[in-house]
């Protein structure tokens, strides 16, 4: 028990000042889907369009309990960490030896590159998906393989990115072969939904609709894998949008292969119990970092899953460290880390001036920035970022909304327009506009864009209380 309660204390020292915290990023997009506040709300969110129901309904059910105040949301996402950190431990418990999986699952819990899943409420699916991952696992080394289905379809319902944890049992034990086969069934039916789900939502930020082919994306992903591990071992240089870029054709191939060699000789040199869980965390890795695309070329959080893996190779190469205490004093150093990335994630502000300042050459963070300073810093990291994409209509978006924000519609209009010009396929653009002719006094053009935004997006909730309270008139 004292262990039990020493890793959940440790997870508490780390993250804990998360329940302080406010919304982020597309955390504000949870309150504008009409699952979350529409009647039937509770009907959408398994419809087929949805690829996570069983996140959105502890977001609903976290909105029926407490509305829009953070705290309820954050402690939700807190208690699944500690449950994740409570499961790992107990299966870990039972595949290594105690003291091994008491230091596996303490990096578990407190390494800074759980942050982002942790202190990011929209993020919770990782969390989610693997505190069903672990309870899965804990059924399959209890020899209750059936039910280790059953909780692995529960955690698919999360978040679909767990679809390679089957390979990971069967990593494992290679004798259970036949509930494997059917995890696998459930996981190919669950790829089919989320490129079903994003090929049919407008602005979904995957497959189709995420900007990207999917041989751009796995170039990218072989520098992505590489400073993923650079930051296991160095907690350094964290970012909520990391600078990432597609490589050119032979770096991107460059990586893949020298990847492909650190594997390699790890597979070589390493003991069999280190290589075996190394071997885990790339598997887990794999619907995330290799060739279905998303917007995101790089996101912490997708490694909340595989450091399951990750974890339990440095718990077992730190045993051969001596004294002891070495590793004790390392998971410290990586909560003391910990503490000060949550630190980062309590305002919008210092999150993304972080990024602004480890991205210089990128557009999104500066757009995200704007949103959180007052307007005169806005504008001028605006025009910074208008200066590096001239063509990018989210910038000419956000600059039209900091004006129409200082009461200037006649100024944030041509903005509008100039966003709309760029992406004329971007319901947004319709509705922003909109909003700006309204201010205007030019009722009718405001009700035609309104009415364009919802035709090209039926759900956009912004373009239908706007189109309502102008009708309401």
């Amino acid at each position: 028990m004292r262990s039990r309660l020493l890793l959940l204390a440790a997870a508490l020292v780390a993250f804990g000042a998360s329940l302080g915290s406010g919304f982020h990023f597309d955390d504000y997009a949870i309150f504008s889907d009409p699952a979350l506040t529409a009647p039937d709300g509770l009907l959408s969110i398994w419809s087929l369009r949805q690829t996570r129901p069983l996140t959105y309904l502890t977001f609903w059910l976290n909105y029926f309990v407490g509305g829009q105040d953070p705290l309820g949301y954050h402690l939700l996402n807190l208690a699944l960490h500690l449950g994740a950190v409570f499961l790992l431990y107990e299966c870990l418990r039972k595949l290594l030896p105690e003291r091994v999986a008491l230091v596996a699952a303490a990096i578990f819990a407190v390494h800074p590159i759980q942050a982002e899943a942790v202190n990011y409420v929209w993020a919770r699916s990782s969390v989610l998906a693997a505190l069903l991952c672990f309870a899965s696992l804990w059924a399959w080394i209890s020899g209750r393989s059936w039910v280790a289905v059953a909780w692995f379809a529960a955690a698919l319902l999360a978040k679909e990115e767990c679809a390679a944890f089957p390979l990971v049992l069967l990593l494992l034990d290679r004798k259970r072969k036949a509930p494997v086969a059917v995890m696998m069934t459930l996981a190919v039916v669950a790829a089919a939904r989320v490129v079903y789900a994003t090929a049919v939502t407008p602005g979904a930020p995957a497959g189709l609709q995420s900007g990207i082919t999917p041989w751009r994306y796995f170039l990218a992903q072989g520098p992505v894998i590489w400073r993923y591990l650079r930051l296991l071992i160095v907690p350094y240089g964290f970012s909520v949008d990391p600078d990432i870029r597609v490589p050119a054709p032979w770096l991107g191939l460059a990586a893949w292969a020298a990847l492909a060699g650190a594997v390699a000789i790890a597979w070589k040199y390493l003991p069999p119990g280190p290589r075996i869980w190394l071997a885990a965390g790339l598997i887990l890795l794999i619907p995330s970092s290799t060739v279905f695309p998303a917007a995101d070329l790089s996101a912490d959080r997708r490694m909340y899953l595989p450091m399951l893996g990750f974890a339990a190779a440095a718990g077992l190469l730190l045993e051969r460290v001596k004294p002891w205490a070495i590793a004790a004093s390392a998971v410290a150093a990586l909560a003391i880390v910990s503490v000060v990335r949550t630190e980062v994630w309590m305002t919008e502000e210092s999150l993304w001036r972080e990024a602004v300042e480890r991205a210089p050459k990128k557009v999104r963070p500066k757009v995200q920035l704007a949103r959180a300073v007052p307007a005169a810093k806005a504008l001028e990291l605006l025009s910074q970022a208008r200066d590096l994409a001239p063509h990018d209509p989210a910038v000419a978006a956000e600059m039209g909304k900091t004006l129409l924000s200082e009461g200037q519609p006649e100024a944030a209009l041509p903005e509008f327009g100039r966003a709309l010009a760029l992406d004329p396929r971007d319901a947004r653009n319709f509705n922003n506009r909109g909003v700006a002719l309204e201010a205007l006094g030019q009722s009718d053009a405001a009700r035609a864009d309104f009415e364009r935004a919802l035709q090209i997006d039926p759900g956009l909730a912004e373009a239908k209380q706007n189109l309502q309270k102008l009708q309401g008139r």
